[in-house]
């Protein structure tokens, strides 16, 4: 389409006239007053334009044209997400919309189509749609069939629909199935059916890069499918922190216009095979503990991680381990320089650039046959070992509608490293106000027990005296440190020395062997601390301890654009704070 081009018409929205003017890139319209003066312009790029469509229009209420000489033209624009979910999607139509001539709104209909097709060629044409029937309040048919099906169709999008029935039904049909002439594969649930979509289009393409997944040092294919998310589940933290709003018409629009977001995938391997892959969290101690006993609530819904947090937090547990991680470049970015991962980072930019030094477009970056560095774990490794109150790896922020910066607030979506967050054992006042300041701007890791590190694969073991002897006989019955260790551990993190770590943690048996801690909550929640904790992986339990993880660099790419609004995040958060 030449960029030239110009078709200029009047309308009217309701009582008030438009002057509304297509180009080869623009679609805007003015408006005009009653002394014909022009104000108020609106322009939007073509490529933002959703669909168009020829209807009918509500003149006066509950009277409507029969007239089809007057049925007209619908403009879809799609709108900044700071604008909040009621205002993510303008219509110029549904009041009253006229043009004056059939041909001319035929001529508008024609040029818009055209230009929309010339400017977007990389929207979906086909996608694959997996609807979770059970998540959340059991909303995911009636979401997407009242809502998204309306929008994809009006946008020309034709999708095969697949309601499952069982547990990794989606990830089995990616697996085995023939995907020729889908475009991408959308899914409608909450983070569970997210990750079943995740590991069977991982799964299958390196199976058929002939890629051995259970390596750990294998540089994984990138997935050519693009993966969509309409939040319809009990937990929606993978949209939340790759679009900033949990709305599903926000996430279809981000679909219909084909916007690609590239995502950092953790594998996670155990006794040298691979177990699953992680995008949000991968949480041991704390974390895995409260996911561990909300298994136990289930019939509780959603409110079952509030109660099962509060009886974790009471019992008050900590738990010995070893931790070794490859440091990232520090001068790429780090984990309190106190930036966003909003759209069109940089950080993630110029890491597109590092990942894929062939890749010359990024809009080709699947079109060909790339790998990754295979000297992604080369370098010095870093070795912790204490007690410790929780251990997470995150590939992103991890932010949610309760925590609106997330765990880590500085995480980036696609710059190929995750960070590494070590809680040690402290006080339990000192713990709650840890994880009170994931609800607010406070610089959740500014505490003397907090570390946290921007890594590129992480190792967790226990103790190799607690293998041998049994973890229950290093610790109090109790799991608690007095004063003394709390302080020494809390130097110990802020120094940085490991050696002194170790020594300490060698011989703490016999001195904790001569005393014991009262528990700080008698009751329901006083029993006996188990010897080891469990790893909360996405929301799944991993029961073994010992694992390796590797991070993936833009392993796989959304339908999202990522947080667009940088004023409207930090001014959100700063009037959560002053209330």
């Amino acid at each position: 389409m030449e960029t030239d081009l110009r078709l200029e018409s009047s309308l009217w929205v309701g009582n008030k006239r438009y002057r509304a003017v297509l180009t080869g890139w623009h679609f805007k319209w003015t408006e005009v007053d009653k002394k014909n003066r022009d104000s108020k312009t609106v322009s939007v790029p073509v490529a933002e334009v959703v669909g168009v469509e020829e209807g009918r229009v509500e003149i006066l209420p509950q009277k409507s044209v029969e007239d089809t000489d007057k049925d007209f033209t619908v403009f879809y624009v799609k709108r900044s997400s700071s604008g909040g979910t009621q205002g993510l999607l303008w219509r110029l139509g549904r009041t009253q919309f006229s043009c004056p001539s059939r041909v001319l709104r035929d001529q508008w209909t024609q040029h818009l189509r055209t230009a929309v097709k010339t400017h977007s060629p990389v929207r979906p044409c086909r996608l694959l749609v997996f609807i979770n029937p059970f998540g959340g309040k059991r909303r995911g048919r009636q979401i997407y069939h009242s809502v998204v099906a309306p929008i994809f169709e009006l946008a020309g999008i034709s999708s095969h629909v697949i309601v499952t029935e069982r547990a990794n039904q989606a990830r089995d049909h990616l697996l085995k199935k023939d995907l020729t002439g889908f475009d991408g594969v959308v899914c409608v649930g909450g983070d569970g059916m997210f990750s079943e979509i995740l590991h069977g289009l991982i799964g299958r393409t390196q199976q058929e890069a002939g890629l051995c997944e259970h390596d750990p040092t294998v540089a994984l294919q990138p997935c050519p499918l693009h993966i969509g998310i309409i939040p319809a589940g009990s937990t929606d933290c993978v949209c939340y922190a790759t679009v900033g709003v949990i709305d599903p018409v926000t996430s279809a629009l981000h679909i219909i216009l084909g916007d690609s977001q590239p995502l950092d995938v953790c594998s996670v391997h155990h006794a040298s095979a691979l177990v699953r892959y992680s995008v949000s969290l991968l949480g041991y101690g704390f974390y895995g503990d409260v996911l561990a006993e909300s298994e136990k609530h289930r019939w509780m819904g959603p409110l079952r991680y509030d109660y099962s947090g509060t009886v974790v937090y009471l019992s008050n547990r900590s738990y010995t381990g070893v931790v070794q991680y490859l440091p990232a470049d520090p001068l790429l970015s780090s984990p309190r320089d106190k930036t966003r991962c909003l759209s069109g980072c940089s950080v993630c930019s110029r890491s597109s650039e590092r990942l894929f030094p062939h890749s010359s477009d990024s809009g080709s970056l699947y079109s060909s046959n790339l790998s990754q560095s295979s000297t992604d774990l080369e370098g010095e490794w870093v070795r912790v070992e204490g007690r410790f109150r929780c251990v997470s790896i995150t590939c992103m922020s991890s932010s949610c509608a309760r925590s609106p910066l997330g765990l880590s607030p500085s995480a980036h979506l696609a710059d190929g490293t995750g960070d590494l967050i070590l809680v040690w054992d402290s006080h339990p006042l000192s713990f709650l106000k840890f994880l009170h300041r994931h609800t607010s701007t406070q610089d959740q890791f500014d505490l003397p027990f907090v570390e946290v590190h921007r890594v590129k694969a992480v190792r967790f073991s226990l103790p190799e005296m607690c293998e041998e002897e049994g973890c229950e006989e290093t610790v109090g019955p109790s799991g608690v440190l007095d004063e003394e260790e709390v302080g020494y551990v809390d130097t110990v993190s802020r120094s940085g020395s490991q050696q002194h770590l170790a020594e300490r943690a060698t011989g703490r048996g016999a001195t904790n062997e001569q005393k014991t801690a009262m528990p700080f909550l008698c009751g329901l929640c006083c029993k006996k601390a188990p010897a080891v904790s469990v790893w909360n992986c996405d929301g799944e339990i991993l029961t073994f301890t010992d694992i390796q993880c590797k991070i993936h660099g833009q392993l796989v790419r959304l339908y999202a654009r990522g947080i667009e609004d940088q004023a409207n995040v930090y001014n959100g958060s700063q009037e959560l704070d002053e209330c």
